[in-house]
């Protein structure tokens, strides 16, 4: 079938965006589902940072690539052996989708799967090679197997969560990334606990989830750090109990804290900022690191802090998530009010405005912005 997609065929850090256009809206041929695939109506699709890593280079992918990997839509139609979707199911896209059978799946870490990861890193499917192709028949890859930003994409079926049809699709995307990394990264990965400190470096979609998921668990204080006021206001809005600026936030939460905080989340995908929340813990504390910096940037951090002081660093991808198991519960918090997860949406638009958006995006000026690719 023909269907538009939003298309990078080279990185570029030239901005402002609205003028070098890097996402160009292209007329594609998108083949049927293979065994184990879904066709899907693409209705909505948040704007990640993940994506403009893509664009300026920091995420290094092969291209031309269809961008997009946090969505949500209605099933099309199914590919064979699938028994357990329908024409019609609305589902969550969701960027690893974990096989199953393989050595970190088994072990119950499906968000490291290994076929996923090989697949992913390559612009294909779980299921066999890219299925997109430009107007003279070649290729063009697959974004972490979702490529959302797009009236239609066929993803793997182990790609999909099935949500109940009630729930916007503009809040349901949102699960698919920002929601499965930051509420994950406090609810499994730190496995924090009621009454346990936390402070949150960086408040785009996924920090500002990590501060809804620490309200969920109960946690106290809940800070949150960021330059921009608008969204240290609205972390206050999401759970957080306190709020600081980047420059004070060291001294500030030692004094509040009387040390440091017990765990400490980083949302940025910049060392400076990762050392700044491994810094703003205690003895014995940890630090979650959920952003993904340029892979040649480096960490310093004291050696002896480690041994001689308990302190733990560790890593978050996808916020250890089972996406078939978290999404439903996340889901339910969001219908029980107790994690509002649409006040993360900054703004809706078309995607033809997609450039605007990266824009947006990188100067710091939105949360999580939506792209309506059929309306």
């Amino acid at each position: 079938m023909k269907t538009l997609a939003a298309v990078l065929r080279a990185v570029t850090d030239q901005r402002p965006y609205t003028q070098s256009r890097p996402m160009q809206l292209e007329e594609v041929e998108l083949l049927a589902p293979r065994a184990g695939e879904l066709l899907v109506r693409v209705e909505a699709a948040g704007v990640c940072h993940s994506d403009l890593s893509v664009v300026d280079g920091s995420r290094i992918r092969p291209l031309p690539m269809a961008l997009g990997h946090e969505a949500a839509g209605v099933v099309e139609a199914i590919g064979p052996g699938v028994r357990d979707v329908v024409a019609g199911d609305h589902v969550v896209l969701t960027f690893v989708p974990s096989c199953g059978l393989c050595t970190e799946c088994s072990s119950g870490r499906p968000a490291l799967c290994i076929p996923a990861a090989a697949a992913n890193g390559s612009g294909a499917l779980l299921h066999g090679p890219s299925l997109l192709r430009d107007r003279d028949g070649k290729p063009v890859h697959h974004h972490l197997g979702v490529s959302g930003f797009a009236r239609h994409a066929v993803v793997a079926r182990e790609s999909a969560v099935v949500v109940p049809r009630d729930v916007p699709l503009p809040t349901v995307a949102l699960f698919g990334c920002a929601v499965l990394t930051g509420a994950g990264a406090v609810l499994n990965t730190a496995g924090v606990r009621p009454g346990q400190s936390v402070a949150v470096f960086g408040l785009g979609g996924v920090g500002l989830a990590a501060v809804m998921g620490a309200a969920v668990a109960g946690a106290w204080p809940i800070v949150a750090v960021d330059p921009v006021e608008a969204k240290r206001k609205l972390a206050l809005e999401l759970g957080a109990t306190t709020a600081f600026a980047p420059e004070e936030a060291e001294k500030a939460i030692k004094d509040l804290t009387r040390g440091g905080v017990e765990v400490g989340f980083e949302a940025a995908g910049v060392p400076a900022v990762l050392e700044a929340a491994f810094r703003a813990t205690r003895r014995g504390g940890t630090t979650v690191a959920m952003g993904l910096p340029h892979p040649s940037r480096t960490l310093s951090l004291p050696a002896l802090a480690f041994a001689g002081e308990g302190r733990t660093l560790a890593g978050s991808y996808m916020g250890s998530a089972a996406p078939q198991r978290d999404v439903p519960r996340y889901l339910a918090l969001w219908k029980a009010g107790r994690m509002p997860v649409d006040r993360l949406q900054s703004a809706a638009m078309p995607l033809e405005r997609i450039n605007e958006a990266f824009e947006a995006l990188a100067a710091g000026a939105a949360v999580r912005q939506v792209l309506l690719p059929n309306g």
